[in-house]
C-alpha cells in the first residue's frame, strides 16, 4: 500500500492558512501556491538517492553527494497543477516539465483527456504529478494511469488540499504511488467541494470565475 504523507512542517501549515482567506487576491495566491510547492518538493524529495562522487574543490580532492540515477520530471495536471510548477523547478531546476489536460465529461462525471505531452524520456524519470487539489480523485486517478499506459513506473503525486475520498480513491487504484498533501481537510460537499477548503484553486491562481 502507498503512503500518504501529510506535511507537518510550520511554514506549509501557516501559508495554507492564508490561501484558505476568501480575501487573498489571485497575485499573492499564485506566490504563496508556489512557495508551498517548493517546500513540499523540499519535504518530498528526502528518500531520493544519493551516489558518491569525486571532484575537485580549489583545495583538493573529495568526495562529494550528488542525486543517483534517474532525474526528476514535473507533470502538473491542468490547470491549477500550473501553479506549483515554478516553486519546485527553483529546487530542481534540471527537471522537465510535462502536461496532462483532462475534463470532466457532463454526462459521466468523469474525466476525459484533451491534452497529453510528456519529455520522451518520461518513461526512465522519477516523476511527480501535481495539482493543488485532491476532492473526487478522478483527474488524479486518470493522470496516473495515462503515465503509466506510457511506460512510467516511477510516480509520486503532490496536492496542497486533500479530502479523504481523493486520498481513498488514490489507494484503491494505485497502491504503488506515494501521495504528498499539505492539509488533510474534512469531506466533499454536495458540490464536490472540498470542506473546508478554499474554493476552486484554478480561478484563484489565474483570476477567473
Amino acid at each position: 500500500m502507498s503512503k500518504v504523507i501529510v506535511m507537518d512542517h510550520p511554514l506549509i501549515q501557516h501559508k495554507i492558512g492564508w490561501i484558505r482567506r476568501i480575501e487573498t487576491g489571485s497575485k499573492d495566491f499564485r506566490t504563496l501556491v508556489s512557495e508551498i510547492a517548493m517546500l513540499m518538493c523540499y519535504e518530498s524529495t528526502r528518500n531520493l538517492k544519493l551516489a558518491d562522487v569525486e571532484i575537485e574543490t580549489p583545495i583538493c580532492k573529495t568526495t562529494v553527494k550528488e542525486l543517483q540515477g534517474k532525474k526528476l520530471a514535473i507533470v502538473p495536471i491542468l490547470r491549477a497543477g500550473l501553479g506549483m510548477v515554478d516553486g519546485m523547478l527553483n529546487l530542481i531546476p534540471t527537471a522537465k516539465v510535462g502536461h496532462i489536460g483532462l475534463y470532466r465529461d457532463p454526462d459521466t462525471k468523469e474525466p476525459v483527456e484533451y491534452y497529453c505531452k510528456l519529455p520522451a524520456d518520461c518513461s526512465e524519470r522519477d516523476v511527480f504529478v501535481v495539482d493543488p487539489m485532491l476532492a473526487t480523485g478522478g483527474s488524479a486517478v486518470a493522470a496516473i494511469q495515462m503515465l503509466k499506459d506510457k511506460g512510467v513506473k516511477n510516480i509520486r503525486f503532490m496536492c496542497i488540499i486533500a479530502a479523504p475520498e481523493g486520498v481513498k480513491k488514490m489507494q484503491e487504484a494505485h497502491p504503488d504511488v506515494d501521495v504528498y498533501i499539505g492539509a488533510l481537510d474534512d469531506y466533499l460537499n454536495e458540490h464536490c467541494y472540498i470542506v473546508p477548503g478554499l474554493g476552486d484553486a484554478g480561478d484563484r491562481i489565474f483570476g477567473t470565475r
